[in-house]
């Protein structure tokens, strides 16, 4: 378990992190999202020791880590997958590993299996690895130890579809043996497909957390459908107390899925697509970090217009 209360970085005065308090449990991956330059990094380089917080606390299975007897035994860590030793090459980079936590060298050929570095792959300088190949090596130390909490900051960087499909799985596996995963990313999308519980960072600060349902809970409901008579489905779904809008080559509609179904069928109509319209997280959390995106932002709109 991770537990993170009251966490603060100040730099002068900018606070890159700002009283934040969360929970990552065991069984569950936890996602810590939110964009570029949220604080997402900083509070996890908190957790590990890498950086002194300006307030706060984090205990990991109710202790600092600094103060984990060997704690790659108990905490598996990935927050830069460049940063590890070029010149080595994959298999020393485990191996010293291995050996520094006291683990068999059987311990490395084990993990580079795990995360399919072949024999060939492994005797390669870790310079002349690809993106996608450090983070294999990486999640490959990070479980090296066979601990009970991850810490991962944006392992999927690198990884083609097929790589971010198995770390999803290898993750997912991971929480449902009891291990502690919190996973950071800006990649709503893949996040959302394995996280149990989510927390959205925006300028240093919480902003959501929960669940997908308890996140979404209350956010208006919207339909998009298509049917073979458009024309009646828009009357039936009107009599029904909706008011349909076009949308793309169908209709939208402001209530749920099932509504929509039960005008259809009452009208005699058949659908040929239906599925909800609701913004979703993606939206809520680009609601939410609003002002911190570049995009979108009327600050950086400003600043762009006055340099084009």
């Amino acid at each position: 378990m991770i537990t993170v209360e009251h966490l603060t970085k100040k730099y002068g005065g900018f606070a890159a992190v700002d009283d934040v308090s969360f929970t990552a449990r065991p069984g569950r991956v936890t996602g810590f999202l939110g964009p570029n330059g949220a604080g997402k990094t900083t509070s996890m380089r908190i957790m590990v020791g890498l950086t002194p917080a300006t307030s706060g606390s984090v205990r990991i299975g109710g202790l600092p880590y600094a103060d984990i007897p060997n704690p790659g035994r108990h905490v598996g860590v990935l927050l830069d997958a460049s940063a590890q030793h070029a010149g080595r090459t994959g298999r020393e980079v485990l191996t010293i590993g291995a050996r520094t936590m006291g683990l068999p060298d059987s311990r490395v050929d084990e993990m580079l299996e795990l995360v399919s570095l072949s024999g060939t792959e492994s005797k390669r300088r870790v310079r002349n690895y690809s993106l996608g190949m450090r983070q294999r090596l990486g999640i490959a130390h990070a479980l090296l130890g066979d601990p009970s909490v991850l810490i991962l900051d944006e392992p999927a960087n690198g990884l083609d579809p097929a790589g971010i499909r198995w770390m999803r799985g290898l993750l997912g596996g991971y929480a449902d043996r009891g291990g502690t995963v919190l996973l950071s990313s800006h990649l709503l999308h893949e996040v959302e497909m394995i996280a149990d519980e989510m927390i959205l960072i925006g300028r240093g600060r919480i902003v959501a957390q929960g669940d997908k349902r308890s996140l979404l809970a209350g956010r208006a409901s919207a339909t998009l459908v298509s049917s073979e008579d458009d024309a009646a489905l828009g009357a039936a779904l009107a009599r029904a107390g909706y008011e349909p809008t076009p949308a793309g080559e169908g209709l939208r509609v402001p209530c749920a899925p099932a509504e929509v179904g039960r005008a259809a069928l009452q009208a005699g109509v058949v659908l040929t697509d239906l599925r909800s319209g609701s913004g979703g997280l993606e939206d809520l959390f680009l609601e939410l970090t609003e002002d911190t995106q570049r995009e979108g932002h009327p600050v950086a709109a400003t600043q762009q217009g006055a340099t084009a």
